[in-house]
């Protein structure tokens, strides 16, 4: 059993910091108390326990706040990427299954959902409360949030993460980093990537405080991390680079209370390191996905210098093999055993196992062990695209493209781009106008999905299965 964690927290530790942002400064006894109140009053609007309710925000004070609302409720949390589509929204509403769409006021258009009851925050705020009996301790294998991941074949996974999966990552996480009363995470990492939600988990877990910002402001987060205002931060490689690039340009050091700089979602330049470590920012690196929870394997401090490259090693409660092989330095795929693994997929993917007979969570990603057991990530999928830390898959772009009447063939690879890390492009069969192309696909992808080329070829690589051979593509580029 798990105790439902802002009930404890604020037992525990009512007036430590809980949430810093531009709008306010709560305590844990305040976020409680806020957060309770608009459980009541989803309760009074007919929201159940064990329910399901879809997300749709922007990372500020009042979507932290219907977070632990929802959980209060022990209500199932979908987290919706505001970036998406209409289309991939409604897609993936309906896939949930989620009978209520919470939606941030901030967001001045919302999707149009048909018959799945959506309501602003503020209509909530409005609500009368109506009191109900807290479930003061969670199963493990409760499901408190949905993420949805891309797959290689382009469909959009619903995974569940449950009370025992965040829990078993934080406490994995702490006694790798350790813990003070000082510490302070400072997150600009958008709430509905597991990046952004594991640092809301964590905070509350550990009594700690959050800063929260709506974006990311690479000047701030210099300001921040020089004034010794945070303690800790979690980036990607472009997001690291221009918190550098600022403290480059003033000849700035990281303040000595700033310990931890987690760094995760793709490889990381040796560059990128080695300038980061010179402004004195304590650079590990990490490794994990949104069917973990977060992360697998993080790189010790001891062992950031002597190891430059490496994920690190397994979290205390996290295994870690590659398949197929046998000695060390061999590349395979990785596979991931561990109490923050996911136990499944909703909706459409509900049938779909996501572990085999023994427990592993197959990556698809390649990497290798080395002598000293070190995680080495090869790629992060052979042909997934990582652009500015976000995760991109050719077949989901494919898909859309084909749809077009134009177009009878597509194949999309990543080409290397020197702001954003890697940007989509599409090879194509068939004859388009190219605007009429990007407005097609502009109705039903994300910008950041968007092909920034399209080229046109007679015939796409394939092999004698007629399989597109995506390798061959990047050699084109």
């Amino acid at each position: 059993m798990i105790p439902n964690w802002l009930m404890q927290r604020a037992k525990l530790t009512p007036d430590a910091s809980a949430l810093v942002t531009g709008q306010g400064h709560w305590s844990y006894r305040e976020l409680y108390e806020q957060s309770l109140e608009i459980a009541q009053q989803l309760h009074h609007l007919g929201v159940q326990s064990n329910s399901r309710v879809a997300l749709l925000s922007q990372s500020n004070d009042q979507t932290v706040l219907f977070i632990h609302a929802c959980w209060l409720l022990s209500v199932e949390v979908v987290c919706l990427n505001n970036r998406l589509t209409e289309q991939e929204l409604r897609w993936q509403v309906r896939d949930s299954e989620a009978k209520l769409v919470l939606v941030d006021d901030q967001i001045q258009t919302p999707p149009e959902l048909d018959d799945i009851k959506s309501l602003f925050y503020s209509a909530v705020r409005e609500s009368d409360p109506k009191e109900f009996i807290i479930l003061e301790q969670w199963n493990e294998d409760q499901t408190l949030s949905i993420m949805y991941t891309s797959g290689t074949t382009g469909v959009p996974k619903g995974v569940r993460q449950t009370a025992g999966n965040h829990t078993s990552s934080a406490l994995a996480s702490a006694l790798n980093l350790g813990l003070t009363d000082k510490d302070s995470w400072l997150c600009m990492m958008p709430l509905f990537h597991i990046s952004g939600l594991s640092i809301v988990i964590r905070s509350v877990i550990y009594g700690m405080e959050m800063r929260l910002y709506e974006k990311f402001d690479a000047k701030e987060a210099a300001s921040q991390i020089i004034a010794g205002h945070v303690t800790a931060m979690s980036v990607v490689a472009l997001t690291l680079d221009q918190i550098v690039r600022v403290m480059e340009a003033t000849d700035s050091k990281a303040h000595p209370l700033f310990r931890t700089m987690l760094v995760g979602g793709g490889p990381v330049p040796l560059d990128y390191l080695d300038r980061a470590t010179a402004c004195g920012l304590p650079i590990l690196q990490t490794y994990g996905m949104t069917e973990t929870c977060s992360q697998t394997t993080t790189l010790g401090k001891a062992d950031a210098v002597r190891k430059v490259g490496s994920a690190g090693k397994p979290l205390f409660f996290n295994q870690i093999a590659i398949k197929d092989t046998v000695q060390p330095g061999e590349v395979g795929e990785v596979l991931i055993k561990g109490p923050h693994v996911t136990p499944g997929y909703i909706g459409s993917q509900s049938t779909r196992n996501a572990l085999t007979e023994d427990g592993w969570l197959a990556t698809g990603d390649a990497g290798y062990l080395d002598e000293e057991g070190y995680l080495f990530i090869v790629d992060r999928r052979a042909d997934l695209i990582i652009s500015g830390g976000e995760n991109i898959y050719p077949a989901e772009i494919e898909n859309v493209l084909l749809a077009h009447p134009a177009i009878r063939e597509a194949g999309v690879c990543g080409k290397e781009d020197t702001e954003w890390g890697q940007v989509p492009v599409a090879f194509l069969v068939g004859s388009v106008n190219e605007d009429e192309l990007l407005d097609f696909c502009s109705e039903r992808l994300a910008r950041y999905k968007l092909p920034k080329e399209f080229r046109f070829v007679e015939q796409l690589p394939r092999n004698a299965s007629n399989k597109l051979m995506r390798f061959e593509l990047k050699k084109w580029l």
